[in-house]
């Protein structure tokens, strides 16, 4: 497991106060919404801005391929490290 997927996983429980929750319940391919860790609209938007003060990356919530970055913690940390890269 990468350190970005664990600081992720991290910040997932900790924006989230997921307290009954360890980084290791989380898997990197795991679906965050719905089915899988059963996240709604509320943690999205929360996430959503724990990560943009975080890694410091603008999230544009109407971009047609941001729920697509925010399916698990794999694709989440695509795309931060793509962010961080440019």
């Amino acid at each position: 497991m990468s350190d970005l997927h664990t600081e992720i996983k991290h910040l997932i429980i900790d924006s989230l106060g997921l307290e009954d929750l360890n980084a290791e319940d989380i898997a990197a391919d795991m679906t965050l919404f719905g089915e899988g860790l059963g996240l709604d609209s509320v943690d999205a938007l929360e996430l959503g801005l724990a990560i943009q003060k975080r890694f410091g990356i603008k999230i544009d919530a109407e971009a047609k391929d941001t729920r697509t970055h925010f399916a698990n913690v794999a694709s989440l940390a695509a795309f931060v490290s793509a962010h961080q890269a440019a």
